[in-house]
């Protein structure tokens, strides 16, 4: 897969993840790129987060995204035609203490790449509001929550466990009204 200046983050990252996937390495895209895939572009995301699952070698890393043009400069890969870059946060791979993720495939142009999935990506800006009160982190959950389907229920659970049931009332507040502003948003006539 060839990238360029048009290329979208969610076409770097299937590239990318197809790419390490097709030479033994299991890499799963999370984090802000997750968001902009999740929310339709909503979100603009600068870099595409990739845990890998178990041990990889940096020269393989290198070999890799070098044959889809990226360079290595320190822990990034930037890429000459596209604006964001290509990070590896050390894993697990885990959403708040939950180690059980299973990743969902995003696919393009015949290149499939492993990628948390829309709930978990929910649950993921969801930590960071609960962790740190993160309020830009809560409208993305929102925004993931309307643009894809979510498992509330599963949400809900996550949260109960945690002990953050009122900071969950508090999304599907925040949902409840979002789906409600864009139901009463009128039609545009052409």
């Amino acid at each position: 897969m060839k990238l360029s200046s048009k290329s979208t983050v969610c076409d770097a990252a299937i590239a990318v993840g197809s790419t390490l996937n097709q030479r033994g390495n299991t890499a799963v895209l999370t984090g802000g790129a997750c968001v902009a895939i999740y929310t339709d572009g909503s979100y603009v995301s600068k870099d595409a987060d990739f845990v890998i699952r178990g041990r990889v070698r940096q020269a393989a890393l290198d070999e890799a995204l070098g044959s889809l043009g990226f360079s290595r400069h320190g822990d990034r890969y930037v890429h000459p035609s596209i604006e964001f870059y290509v990070e590896f946060p050390p894993g697990p791979l885990a959403i708040g203490a939950d180690l059980a993720i299973t990743p969902v495939e995003l696919s393009r142009g015949g290149n499939t790449a492993l990628a948390i999935s829309p709930t978990d990506s929910c649950r993921d800006r969801l930590a960071a509001f609960y962790d740190w009160q993160d309020r830009q982190s809560l409208e993305l959950a929102v925004r993931i929550a309307r643009h894809q389907q979510v498992d509330l229920e599963l949400i809900r659970r996550w949260s109960e466990t945690g002990g953050r049931l009122d900071e969950y009332q508090e999304f599907l507040k925040a949902l409840r009204l979002a789906r409600t502003a864009r139901a009463r948003k009128p039609e545009r006539r052409s």
